[in-house]
């Protein structure tokens, strides 16, 4: 008699495990609808990654292109070099709030320079004289020139249409002040 209290009450123990386990089990269960907007909401695409990557390279060549104007500015007095520091500077801050722009709308995070334009921009300043100008005016030239590089070949591997616009606006423009600074070389050298 005394077992027959017993074995019901592991009964009822084992009857009442398998409900834990059938509802914990039923819980863990993923939603197909929940899974796939997770999906779509955090895994980045490889045109994805290449458009962020584009972002912040380009927003970083037109910072550091800023810089070395600025730079210009204060330490050259030739009118060359003002009026193109000048321009090239007005230029870059137009691109640079464009593309913050696109960033902002993308959430991509712009960084700081890089260390390869805070080596262009410290030995800009430890330039002088004519060593300045030609330091500079080459620097200017890299730099265009990466720019020119970034936009063609963000040209080729996106089709996003804000980007693309971005580019048919502002390459031209850059082969302009690229041609300009390397007359303007040709002049004072």
């Amino acid at each position: 008699m005394t077992l027959a209290p017993q074995l019901k009450a592991t009964i009822f123990r084992l009857f009442f495990l398998g409900i834990i386990f059938f509802f914990s089990a039923a819980c863990k269960k993923n939603n197909p609808i929940e899974s796939s907007l997770k999906a779509e909401t955090f895994n980045k695409n490889e045109t994805e990654e290449i458009e962020a990557f584009f972002l912040i390279s380009m927003a970083n060549a037109s910072k550091s292109i800023i810089s070395k104007s600025k730079i210009a500015k204060q330490k050259c007095s030739e009118i060359k070099i003002l009026e193109l520091s000048n321009k090239v500077e007005d230029h870059q801050n137009q691109l640079l709030q464009e593309v913050t722009n696109l960033a902002d709308k993308r959430l991509v995070i712009i960084t700081e320079i890089n260390a390869t334009h805070k080596r262009d921009l410290y030995a800009l300043i430890d330039a002088s004289g004519p060593n300045f100008k030609n330091t500079y005016l080459n620097s200017i030239i890299a730099s265009l020139e990466e720019q020119i590089q970034l936009f063609e070949s963000i040209s080729k591997d996106t089709n996003d249409k804000a980007i693309l616009k971005l580019v048919l606006q502002y390459l031209p423009e850059q082969y302009k002040l690229l041609r300009e600074t390397e007359r303007i070389k040709k002049q004072i050298f």
